[in-house]
Order: structure tokens, then sequence, then C-alpha cells
């Protein structure tokens, strides 16, 4: 097939999945091999949504979105994603179930000869396992070691690689003979397209609860914006009524107008001497209660002492009676 049609065959796969789907995951794929990537291909069919990866240049890509974007103008959101080894994983599916689904296929790797770090790699100290004949080997590369029954065992934490180093032969050997895969890889999330918005993948994480609280700090933000410039607003509204109703009240208070929401004050006002009797009059119930339990309490241990008193004056009694019955005066 011309390479010519190879290209368009891609514009048309790819501008039909993009009128599909609404929803998008865009991924690197940074060191992942093609059996890897038939796996992590099987492994997202079997999560509902009818999951497609699909890879290519940037170059078409790019290409193929800015020659549809009359047709779908949203899709210039996605632009500025495209660069580097990036694909597309066109879903139906539940975001949160591609995105576990995409970590689970990450696999641990060795260093190879020539790849560069993604992370720090740090060799622990302890027993290695090596005979003794690799101290040499250890000393090459500035490691202190010694030997402790029968094998090496390193003194102290080695940070062997950075972010950005590159693997030489010696570190290379070194994790490997330590049986050590520091780095992992497949395909790693960098930002979800959802119906013309991007957004981070952290964004995920956000449950309705937080939304709510959130919303409702910025309500309160708004209305004490409003309060204090003047500037009326909707989330000021119920302010506004309960500063009106507080307006009604004092000019009830102060004059012979009067509604049903103020009658209760007004009478309070009137005559405070009778809210202060109903008050007193429920205040002794709650006291009465209170002490007749303090009363019970305090009663038992005076009523235990009054019994133990009584066995010891019938224990005493039995006792005189019986010398009395010994000595022959028992009936006197």
């Amino acid at each position: 097939m011309p390479n010519y049609d190879k290209k368009q065959l891609y514009f048309d796969k790819l501008i039909k999945l993009v009128k599909n789907y609404d929803k998008v995951v865009i991924v690197t794929a940074d060191n992942v091999g093609s059996n890897h990537m038939q796996r992590i291909r099987a492994n997202l069919r079997k999560v509902p949504g009818d999951n497609i990866i699909l890879m290519g240049k940037n170059t078409m890509i790019r290409k193929a979105i800015k020659g549809h974007l009359k047709e779908i103008p949203q899709l210039e959101a996605l632009l500025p994603h495209v660069k580097g080894n990036i694909g597309f994983v066109f879903t139906h599916g539940d975001l949160n179930r591609i995105r576990e689904e995409i970590k689970n296929n990450i696999v641990q790797a060795p260093a190879k000869i020539g790849s560069i770090s993604p992370v720090d790699v740090i060799v622990p100290k302890g027993p290695t396992g090596l005979d003794p004949q690799q101290t040499s080997f250890m000393q090459a590369l500035n490691i202190a070691t010694k030997i402790n029954r029968g094998q090496v065992e390193i003194s102290y934490d080695v940070h062997l690689l950075k972010p950005g180093d590159k693997v030489d032969s010696s570190k290379a050997t070194l994790l490997t003979k330590l049986g050590i895969k520091p780095f992992s890889y497949g395909l790693k999330i960098k930002s979800i397209y959802d119906d013309g918005s991007v957004f981070e993948p952290s964004v995920l994480d956000i449950q309705s609860d937080d939304l709510i609280s959130r919303f409702l700090m910025a309500v309160q933000l708004v209305a004490a914006l409003s309060l204090g410039s003047g500037q009326p607003s909707i989330a000021a509204v119920p302010h506004y009524l309960a500063n009106a109703y507080k307006d009604l009240l004092a000019i009830s208070v102060a004059t012979d107008y009067t509604f049903e929401g103020a009658k209760k004050i007004k009478e309070y006002l009137a005559d405070p001497e009778a809210f202060a009797a109903s008050f007193a009059a429920a205040a002794p119930a709650a006291s009465a209660v209170t002490t007749t339990t303090a009363t019970s309490a305090a009663a038992a241990p005076v009523e235990e002492e009054k019994e133990k008193e009584e066995e010891k004056d019938e224990e005493k009694e039995d006792e005189d009676d019986a010398l009395g019955d010994l000595f022959g005066f028992g009936d006197e």
C-alpha cells in the first residue's frame, strides 16, 4: 500500500475516533516495547467502555486535528499537548477505571546500559549474597564493603543514580548482580481530554464532597465581598433578608407597630419578670432530678455502713450468749 494511502487511513481513523469519543486519555509511552504495548491493549479491552489506543507521529496528529478544526473546534485544546512520545486512549467508560488499569500495567525493568535514569536509584546497605571474590568489583565503584558470614556486605546506602544520569556498564552490571530492577515502564497519563476540556489526572481524585465544600466556600466569599462593597449579589440575599428582619424587629420594639414575628420579643421586654419566673420554675424541676440522683448515690454508702454495723452487733451478741452458756449464767 502506498505511503500516502497509509497516512490517509490514519487521518480517517483518528478523526473518526475523535468524533465518536468525547473522552480521551493522553499518555506518554517512553521505553514501552511492542510486546508490552500489546498486553496493555489487550487488558484495556477488558475494561468496560470500548477502549482503543492510538499511537502515531506528532506531525500527523497535528495535521489531522488542524484539518478538522472548523468541523470540530474543540479539538484545538489537544494541540498544545501533542509533543513527545504520546498516544491517545479513547474511551466511553469511567476515566478512573482506565487510569487504574494503566497503572496496573506498569512493569519493573532492569537498568540497561545507555538508558537515562528517571528516578533516584539507591543501593541499600546490608548483605548482598555475593561471594568475597566480588569485593574488587565493589571497590572499583567506590562502595565500602566488608565480608560477613562468607558474603559481601555493603556498609552504607549508596546513591548510585540520580534522575537524568546515564547508566554505564559497571552500574548496570552491579544492579543486575544484586537483582535490583530500579526502573518502571508503562503508559503514563499526561492529561485528560473530556468534551473539549483538558485537565490534569489529579482532577479525578476530587470527590463530590470536595466540590460541594469548595462551592460553599466560594459562595461565602462572594457574599462577604458583596456585603462589604455594597454590590448586590444572589449569594448575599439570605444576609439581606436577615438584616432586614433585624431592622423590622428594632422598629417594632421602638414603636407601637407589631407583627407576628415580633410579638414574643415585645412580650418579653414588656414583662421580663414573667419570663424570668418561667425559667425559674423550669430550673427547680431539673435541679430536683439532679438532687434526687445525687442523694440516692450518697445514701447508698450510708446504708451499706449501717448494715455492716448491724451484722457486727449480731455477731457480738452471739459470742456473749455462747460465753454465758459456758460458765452457767446464760439465763441470768
